[in-house]
């Protein structure tokens, strides 16, 4: 987690960016489904973002994830080790990338 004082003393947290491609490990079935639901919804409990898209191709589903770092995102993903294997990039903003030139 990078955590940013700004002149007048505030706090600013920065959340880094996961995305992750997931392959199911079995079939996508309804009580699995709902397995995952509940967890995706514990997970915002806890203040963890997370959006997943079902794609065709190679990947069966691609996430978008905030965490506040890599130790968060692993603890996040290791609830789905179940469910889908996966491959997890950690991504940065266009902007913040080219401020790096």
């Amino acid at each position: 987690m990078l955590i940013i004082l700004s002149v007048n003393s505030s706090v600013e947290v920065v959340l880094l960016f996961f995305i992750t491609l997931a392959k199911w490990k079995g079939p996508p079935e309804r009580t699995r489904m709902d397995q995952s639901t509940k967890k995706l919804e514990e997970l915002e409990k806890q203040g963890i973002k997370m959006r997943v898209y079902w794609t065709l191709g190679r990947y069966d589903l691609v996430a978008f994830m905030e965490a506040p770092n890599e130790k968060a995102a692993t603890k996040v993903l290791l609830r789905f080790h179940d469910l889908i294997d996966t491959e997890t990039m950690v991504a940065i903003p266009r902007k913040e990338a080219i401020e790096l030139l």
